[in-house]
C-alpha cells in the first residue's frame, strides 16, 4: 500500500471517530459557518426542498433518487413514520412529474427490531412504487447488516422485480460473489465503493486495492448486469467505464452513472450532455449527521476545514 493511501485511510478513520464526539456534533448543529458545509451535501430538511432541487436537475435532463435521511430508529413508531414519508415522497414525485425513485435504509424501517419488521415495512413502499411506476433502491449499511439486507431484498425482489434494486459495496471481500448472484437473478445493482469504517477481515484495505476491485466488478456488471448504476465520483473509474463500454459496444442506455448531490456538479452535467444517463442522489431531512460525516471522511479538504473551525472556536 502506498504511503498516500495509508494516510488517506488513517484520515478517514480519524474523521469517523471524531464525528462521534458530542462536542463535534453540537458544532455542526449550532455553528453558522458549519451550516454552509452541511448545505453543500444536504438538499434541506423537507421533501419540498428536495423536490425543488430535483426539478432543477430535471431541467438539465438529470434524473434523481430522493432519500429521507435517518438510520437505526429507536421505536417502531419511528419506523412507521418513515414508511409514511417514503410513500408520500413517491406520490409527490409522481405528482410533480419527476420519475418516482427513492433510496431507503432498512435500519430506518425497523431492521434492528428484526428482519420481519423491516420486510413488512418495505412492502407498502414497494406497493406504492408499483402503483406510480416508481423504483426503490435498498441502501447497504455497515457489514453487520449486509447478509440480512440481501436476504430481505431477494424476498422482496421475488414479488416486486421491476420496482426494487440493491446496493453492493465493492470494498467488502464478499462483493464479487454478491455481484455474481445479482447478475444471475437479474437484479438492478448500484455499485459503490463503501463509506463505513470496516476491519481488514471484512473489507479490502487501501484505496488502490479498493479501486481495482471496483473496476473489476463494474466491468462485470456492464457486461452482464441489468441496467447497473455506476455510482462513483472517481474520474479514473468514470473514464474506465466509458472506455470499456465503447470498446465492447455496450450502448449508453444499458447503464447509468450516479453521483451525490453537492459533489462534482459540473461533471454531472458534462456526462449528461455527452449522452450518458446521469442520476443524482438527493438526501434530505433533519437526521443528516451520520450521512454528512461519511461525506466529510471521504474528502480530506473538508475535514481540514472542520478542524480549523473547531480550533478557531
Amino acid at each position: 500500500m502506498h504511503k498516500g493511501t495509508r494516510e488517506m485511510d488513517m484520515m478517514r478513520r480519524v474523521v469517523l471517530g471524531v464525528a462521534d464526539v458530542p462536542l463535534v456534533e453540537r458544532f455542526f448543529h449550532g455553528n453558522r459557518l458549519a451550516k454552509s458545509l452541511v448545505d453543500r451535501f444536504i438538499a434541506g430538511d423537507s421533501v419540498e426542498e428536495a423536490l425543488a432541487v430535483a426539478k432543477e436537475l430535471a431541467a438539465l435532463g438529470i434524473t434523481v433518487t430522493l432519500d429521507q435521511l435517518g438510520e437505526n430508529v429507536k421505536t417502531r413508531e419511528e419506523a412507521s413514520a418513515a414508511v409514511a414519508t417514503y410513500v408520500d415522497t413517491l406520490k409527490r414525485m409522481k405528482d410533480a412529474a419527476i420519475e418516482p425513485n427513492i433510496s431507503v435504509k432498512l435500519t430506518m424501517l425497523g431492521l434492528d427490531f428484526g428482519d420481519d419488521a423491516a420486510e413488512t415495512n418495505m412492502r407498502p413502499i414497494l406497493e406504492t412504487a408499483r402503483e406510480v411506476g416508481g423504483f426503490v433502491r435498498v441502501d447497504m449499511e455497515g457489514s453487520d447488516y449486509t447478509q440480512r439486507t440481501l436476504d430481505i431484498f431477494y424476498r422482496l425482489f421475488a414479488d416486486f422485480p421491476d420496482n426494487v434494486g440493491i446496493v453492493i459495496q465493492t470494498y467488502l471481500h464478499r462483493s464479487a460473489g454478491d455481484v455474481v448472484d445479482a447478475i444471475e437473478k437479474k437484479t438492478r445493482v448500484r455499485l459503490v465503493k463503501g463509506a463505513y469504517a470496516e476491519p481488514e477481515s471484512v473489507a479490502i484495505q487501501g484505496a488502490d486495492a479498493r479501486d481495482r476491485n471496483y473496476d473489476t466488478l463494474m466491468k462485470h456488471l456492464l457486461d452482464k448486469g441489468n441496467y447497473p448504476a455506476i455510482a462513483t465520483h472517481d474520474p479514473a473509474l468514470i473514464d474506465a467505464a466509458i472506455s470499456y463500454t465503447r470498446q465492447n459496444g455496450i450502448p449508453a442506455d444499458r447503464f447509468e452513472f450516479q453521483m451525490l448531490y453537492g459533489v462534482r456538479r459540473s461533471e454531472q452535467e458534462r456526462l449528461r450532455k455527452a449522452g450518458y444517463n446521469m442520476r443524482v442522489y438527493i438526501p434530505f431531512g433533519t437526521e443528516w449527521y451520520p450521512y454528512f460525516t461519511r461525506r466529510i471522511a471521504e474528502r480530506p479538504a473538508n475535514a481540514f476545514f472542520v478542524a480549523r473551525q473547531l480550533i478557531d472556536r
